[in-house]
């Protein structure tokens, strides 16, 4: 079995190709993720008949829990898809969230349409907006944090784990954290539901940032840059009367090391 470790603006995975094959996906998200301490585990697979895709994704976070989507990964798995001559230049991914759009525009970047915006809450819990994209939601918890350092994510540890697992987002929810940094530009740190920590990037996320923003009249342009802790990611936004139509998630991909396992 041949094992494939990407990474999508520090964002990283473990990713296998398992057309026709029946495997144990958490033992193997939990056992391959700890050999580099990867975030996330994907396997591509045949489409779902009627599904109107190029392939199936299946993604797990590292303790073996299976996720709705992921939007770093969901460009990893483009131009996994793509090298392995899965799909073209442009492609159709069948995802638990709904069908993901993807492009090719270089060797490296890669485009996606994030699952559309089902839940945009400003009023579930004080000083946060709640985001879940695609139906079922990826679920996201936002909140200003000004001045938001991330030398200093220790400090925010405990508040952040605490929205996690908060009451009032019955699924979970993927911490997201953030402040202005002039301009179009935001700076970003979240806790990952599934990894259970800060990672280095979150391309849901950042769709989550972006849509909390627009939909609050702070980025009227619907273009913004998202500069996680692993790489910047850009964001553009389509929509009108506050509500979002169409999310697209722009960022760097890269291959690294292939694992060969029994």
């Amino acid at each position: 079995m041949k094992v494939t470790y990407m990474n999508g603006a520090g964002n990283d995975f473990m990713v296998v190709d398992a057309r026709g094959q029946s495997w144990d996906f958490p033992r193997m998200a939990r056992e391959l993720c700890a050999l580099t301490g990867a975030d996330g585990f994907m396997a591509v697979d045949y489409a779902e008949d009627g599904a109107a895709a190029d392939f199936r994704l299946h993604f797990y976070n590292s303790d073996g829990s299976r996720g709705e989507m992921c939007g770093n990964g969901a460009r990893c798995i483009c131009r996994y898809a793509y090298e392995l001559g899965i799909a073209g230049e442009q492609m159709r991914v069948q995802t638990d969230a709904g069908l993901v759009l993807g492009w090719r525009l270089s060797e490296e970047r890669y485009r996606i349409r994030l699952n559309t915006p089902s839940v945009v809450d400003f009023s579930r819990k004080p000083g946060c907006c709640y985001v879940e994209l695609g139906n079922p939601g990826i679920p996201h918890a936002v909140v200003e944090i000004p001045g938001l350092d991330w030398a200093k994510k220790e400090e925010y540890r405990a508040f952040a784990r605490a929205l996690r697992f908060d009451p009032a987002f019955p699924k979970g929810a993927n911490a997201n954290l953030f402040c202005r940094v002039g301009g179009e530009a935001v700076r970003i740190l979240t806790f990952e539901r599934g990894v259970e920590d800060f990672t280095l990037a979150c391309g849901t996320g950042s769709g989550s940032v972006a849509t909390a923003l627009w939909c609050a009249g702070q980025a009227p342009g619907g273009r913004l840059t998202l500069q996680n802790p692993g790489g910047e990611l850009e964001v553009e936004i389509r929509g009108e009367g506050g509500i979002v139509r169409e999310l697209y998630l722009i960022g760097p991909t890269e291959i690294g090391k292939v694992l060969e396992l029994p």
